[in-house]
C-alpha cells in the first residue's frame, strides 16, 4: 500500500517555536542575576530621612572599571522616581583616586550647600557602595581639595562602611553626648591608667568603633601627663562588629609597628579593656586585614580571645 503524505506548512510552528525560545532567553537572562557580580548601590530616599539599598549586576572586568562603573550608577537617577542618587544632588564630583586602599573623592564647593541630614545621608550612600570596589578599604572626601567637617565642626576623616548603620527618621544625624571609660598607658608603659572622656559623637558610629578611633586619637590635654598612647596612630581600623558578645577588631598592617614605648600587654589590654567597658561586649577578637594567626610583637598570640584584664590597672601617685 502507497503512503501518502500531504505537504503542510510548517512556519507557523517553527515562529511559534523561535518565540518561544526567544522568550525563555529573556526570562533567563533579566530574571536571574549572577550573584558573583551583583554590588549593592544606595539611594537617598526622597523624604531624605534614610538610604535605600538597591541590587545591581555589574558589567565590569577590572578593578579600574568596577570603580568607574559603581560612581557612573551613585551618578544615575534610579528608575524609581522615589529615590535620588546620591550624585546628583546639586554637586559635581570633581575628581577621584584610589591610592592605598583609600579612595579619594574631591567634591565641587556647591556640596556645602546639602543639609546636614541629607549631606550624612550622601555620605552613607557613597560610602557604603564604593567601599564593595575591589582595593577600596576607606572614602575620604574633601571639597575643593579641602577637609570636609560636620556640622558639629569635628573633620571627617576616613569612613568605612562600618561606620554607617541604619538609623531611622532623624536619627541619621543625630548627635548624643556619651561618656567613655578608655585606658592608656602609665608613664613607664607597664601599666593601664583609666581615663574618663564625655563626647558628642554621630549616632551613625557605632559606639565600639567609636571607643577604637578615641584611643587611636590618643590621651586629651588634661590627662597627658599621666596617661599616655598605646597604638600606633596611623593604625587603620578595616572593620569591627560584634557577635555573641564578643568585638572582632580588623586593623591594618601598621598596628603591627608599635612606635610608642608600651608593653605589648600594655597595647593589647588598652583595647580589649576599654571595649569591655561597654554593655554589649565581652570579649575582643584582634585581627590583622582578616588574619588571626600573628604574633603582636613576637610575644602574644593574636589567635587568643581577649578578656578584660584587671591586673593591669594602676593609679595615679
Amino acid at each position: 500500500m502507497r503512503n501518502c503524505y500531504k505537504w503542510r506548512p510548517m512556519w507557523p510552528t517553527v515562529v511559534f517555536l523561535l518565540v518561544g525560545v526567544l522568550l525563555c532567553a529573556g526570562c533567563g537572562s533579566s530574571g536571574q542575576m549572577d550573584i558573583s557580580r551583583v554590588k549593592n548601590i544606595y539611594y537617598v530616599n526622597n523624604t531624605e530621612t534614610g538610604v535605600e539599598m538597591h541590587k545591581y549586576e555589574m558589567q565590569s572586568e577590572t578593578q579600574e572599571e568596577e570603580l568607574k562603573e559603581l560612581i557612573e550608577r551613585l551618578g544615575t537617577m534610579p528608575n524609581k522616581l522615589e529615590y535620588k542618587a546620591p550624585l546628583q544632588m546639586g554637586f559635581s564630583l570633581l575628581s577621584y583616586r584610589l591610592e592605598d586602599s583609600i579612595l579619594y573623592l574631591d567634591m565641587s564647593e556647591e556640596y556645602h550647600n546639602m543639609s546636614p541630614t541629607k549631606e550624612v545621608l550622601v555620605r552613607a550612600a557613597l560610602v557604603r557602595t564604593l567601599s564593595q570596589a575591589a582595593g577600596v578599604s576607606y572614602v575620604m572626601i574633601t571639597v575643593e581639595g579641602t577637609q570636609l567637617y560636620d556640622n558639629l565642626g569635628n573633620v571627617v576623616g576616613l569612613m568605612a562602611a562600618d561606620q554607617f548603620i541604619d538609623n531611622a527618621g532623624d536619627e541619621i544625624n543625630a548627635y548624643e553626648r556619651v561618656s567613655l571609660r578608655l585606658y592608656f598607658a602609665n608613664e613607664d608603659g607597664t601599666a593601664l591608667i583609666a581615663t574618663n572622656r564625655t563626647i558628642a559623637y554621630n549616632t551613625n558610629i557605632s559606639m565600639e568603633r567609636l571607643v577604637v578611633d578615641e584611643l587611636l586619637a590618643g590621651p586629651r590635654t588634661e590627662v597627658s601627663d599621666v596617661a599616655f598612647p598605646t597604638i600606633n596612630p596611623g593604625t587603620k581600623v578595616v572593620s569591627i562588629s560584634v557577635r555573641d558578645g564578643i568585638c572582632y577588631v580588623n586593623f591594618d598592617d601598621n598596628f603591627l609597628t608599635q612606635i610608642y614605648n608600651v608593653s605589648s600587654d600594655v597595647a593589647i589590654y588598652s583595647i580589649v579593656n576599654s571595649l569591655a567597658e561597654l554593655s554589649g561586649v565581652n570579649k575582643v577578637q584582634i585581627s590583622v586585614n582578616g588574619e588571626t594567626n600573628i604574633l603582636y610583637r613576637e610575644s602574644v598570640s593574636l589567635t587568643t580571645v581577649f578578656e578584660r584584664n584587671l591586673d593591669l590597672i594602676t593609679t595615679v601617685e
